[in-house]
């Protein structure tokens, strides 16, 4: 054991007493093997001990409350119920006596034995005989140095079987080493954003003063306090700096050089068939600098349903094609892959550029046709799916990358289809609306643009919510709203029924669906059909050959069919608001009044009533975003699991939103200035400086 002055961070937890080679397996097993480590977990909560109370002023408020005095007339005794031992004990001081009753106590026994004088802090509740009692109270020892009797008690996440009173005893024998812990940041840069050095962060948030103030106890609780700040923006920036070197890197190499001249410009305009909105031309400008400039682009299209980011790309890839570059664009699905491929082969009908397909569902002689084109060039434009990051794949002169749904790929897979080119241009687009701090931080080794404003002519969907009882009011408007032309979705959260869930699955509505809209053409569409029958389906909904599709979120993304008109998401509470505003994109896409009516379960709870409520209320996909994020955190935000900041330790995107842009700054700050390399240094011994954000 190393004496309190000598203590460092880096020291084995066996340093601690009460340490041994059991419990620091124990530890070990929860990431923690330095006493360094144990410094970084941080309090879930904090008890506010510094109010006892007299066993006279107790009041059965379901509050927990401190008491001080002493426990007398203990009784151990082993209950009927094996393995169960029960503690009784009397507590007093000078206002009463109260019975108090451990079960299991681990060690209890022995330290009230051994004190004369204690604290217990539980909840009071009534007592079989009258009275008031107190059952499983947490028990701390007072003597004339236990400063943590009375005030604000830390209360730590368990690790492995190591929790209570003892993980916040070893935590306290370990806060001196705080006096060898180095700052990893130039003080300059905390003092600037007013917040305290890494030492004062962590001993606050051990140990907060015991004069803290109620507004310091808010701060506390949400996080927000001036320790949580700094840790946060730490680790923050340890992530930005990553990016930031990712990014400096990148721009130290030059990137295919893409001119834009007159002729180019005159064949952009003969694609178009509408003019841009002043959104995408702005956007296109920002593209067109980064392609002329010299180092490899690297942006981000934000934009919200049906606002026009793929013909916004398009103009990219003529640009890219034009100076002799091969262009590959990536979509998440086989459906997404084949509409985009259809759709830029119209746009370039006219150019000497036709975009090939490469997916899963491809022939084998013309997969091999597609990859001999690829190796040697003569195939200069391909639209795909994973299947273009295969090894069998190989680029000779790949100049841009586009990859649509950006949300849906993984980091290594964007890098990968990056990597089959000589730092190439690349433009990655989401429908998929991120709040401004997220996107920040998962994007951050890319410049952003948004798209937010729609094409002209464009109506608002309107959305209702319905439940159940209003089934046959609105099978008869469907089959008014076909018989005026339009064509309708209903979206189901499964494929087939499951004991597990309450929802009504598609194969088994079929059927009924059939029956109330007699005379339609009703077809399923899910992500496990065979592709030619899912494009016969598709194709018979656009011609008008069928007028209802029954689905799964398969249609989430990508299908774009104007003449849809009516949009049916049944067991709505199930979906978070960004997806159910990818659905509602689905229609609306041309020129009548499109409606999105939202069907709502009998088990929906209060919470995602108001979500919904929120959701007929929002036609903004932006808006509805920050939403999401406030209501749901960003862990659950539109379903994806990449949202939510699972790989940060102690900032939350929901919480701390503010310093991702501060932590962004100073990281390009500190890139600019030199100081870029020690900071990160510095900062990787307490964070991580590189994430794989998975894909969804």
């Amino acid at each position: 054991m190393t004496d309190d002055c000598g203590l460092r961070p880096g020291d084995s937890v066996e340093s601690l007493k009460g340490v041994g080679a059991v419990r620091s397996r124990q530890l070990g097993a929860a990431g923690i093997h330095t006493v360094g480590d144990l410094l970084f977990h941080l309090p879930l909560r904090w008890e506010d001990r510094r109010r006892s109370v007299s066993v006279g002023g107790i009041e059965e408020t379901g509050s927990a409350v401190a008491v001080r005095g002493r426990v007398t007339g203990m009784v151990s005794r082993r209950a009927r119920r094996r393995g169960l031992t029960i503690l009784e004990a009397v507590f007093e001081d000078p206002t009463g006596q109260m019975p108090v009753i451990w079960f299991n106590p681990r060690g209890v026994e022995k330290r009230l034995s051994q004190a004369e004088t204690v604290v217990l802090f539980g909840v009071p509740k009534s007592a079989p005989r009258g009275g008031l009692q107190m059952v499983n109270p947490e028990v701390e020892v007072v003597d004339d140095s236990d400063q943590w009797v009375g005030t604000l008690a830390s209360v730590y996440p368990t690790l492995g079987s190591i929790g209570g009173p003892f993980l916040r005893k070893l935590i306290r024998s370990a806060l001196p080493a705080l006096e060898n812990l180095p700052d990893p940041l130039p003080e300059a840069v905390p003092r600037s954003l007013g917040l305290p050095d890494l030492n004062t962060a962590l001993q606050s948030l051990h140990r907060p003063a015991p004069d803290i103030d109620d507004r310091g106890v808010a701060a506390l609780v949400r996080r927000r306090s001036p320790a949580h700040l700094r840790l946060a923006f730490d680790e923050l920036l340890a992530f930005s700096l990553g990016l930031a070197q990712r990014r400096g890197q990148r721009r130290l190499e030059p990137g295919p050089l893409c001119e834009v001249d007159d002729a180019i410009r005159r064949r952009a305009t003969s694609m178009l068939p509408f003019q841009l909105t002043s959104a995408q031309r702005r956007v296109l400008k920002e593209i067109v600098a980064d392609l002329e400039a010299g180092p490899p682009m690297a942006r981000l299209v934000q934009g919200d349903v049906g606002s026009g980011k793929t013909v916004v790309a398009a103009m990219a890839m003529l640009i890219a094609l034009e100076n002799g570059c091969q262009v590959v664009m990536m979509a998440p699905t086989e459906l997404l892959a084949k509409q985009h491929r259809a759709g830029l082969e119209r746009l370039f009908q006219e150019t000497p550029w036709t975009p090939e397909l490469l997916s899963g569902s491809v022939g084998t002689v013309q997969r091999r046709k597609i990859l001999a084109g690829l190796a040697d060039a003569t195939c200069p434009f391909v639209v795909g799916t994973h299947a273009l990051i295969q090894d069998a794949v190989d680029l000779a002169n790949l100049g841009l990358v586009v990859i649509d749904e950006q949300h849906r790929f993984g980091t290594v897979q964007r890098q990968a289809l990056v990597g089959k080119g000589v730092s190439p241009h690349l433009l990655v687009m989401t429908a998929t609306p991120i709040p401004r701090s997220l996107a920040l931080t998962l994007y951050g080794d890319l410049d952003l643009s948004v798209i937010d404003e729609m094409p002209p002519g464009r109506q608002p969907v309107r959305t209702e919510i319905r439940d159940d009882g209003a089934r046959e009011k609105l099978y008869r408007f469907l089959r008014s709203e076909v018989g005026n032309g339009g064509r309708i979705f209903v979206v189901y959260p499964l494929i087939e029924a499951s004991e597990s869930v309450d929802a009504r699955a598609v194969n088994e509505y079929l059927e009924e669906m059939e029956r109330a809209l007699p005379g339609l053409r009703v077809e399923v569409l899910h992500g496990r059909m065979d592709p030619g029958d899912r494009d016969a389906v598709l194709q018979g909904f656009r011609s008008g050959d069928v007028q209802v599709i029954l689905a799964t979120t398969v249609i989430e993304v990508g299908i774009d069919v104007p003449e849809a008109t009516v949009m049916v998401i049944e067991s709505a509470e199930r979906f978070g608001l960004s997806q159910l505003h990818q659905l509602r994109g689905r229609v609306g896409r041309g020129m009548r009044q499109s409606w999105c009516v939202v069907m709502v379960g009998e088990g929906a709870s209060e919470t995602a009533k108001r979500r919904l409520a929120r959701f007929a209320d929002t036609p903004d996909g932006f808006a509805l975003a920050e939403a999401d994020l406030e209501m749901r955190g960003p862990g659950e935000l539109t379903g994806y699991r990449q949202w939510g900041p699972s790989h940060f330790r102690f900032a939350d995107l929901l919480i701390h939103h503010d310093i991702v842009v501060r932590a962004r700054a100073i990281a390009r700050e500190l890139s600019e200035n030199g100081q870029l390399p020690i900071v990160a240094e510095a900062l990787s011994r307490y964070h991580q400086t590189e994430f794989e954000i998975p894909a969804g």
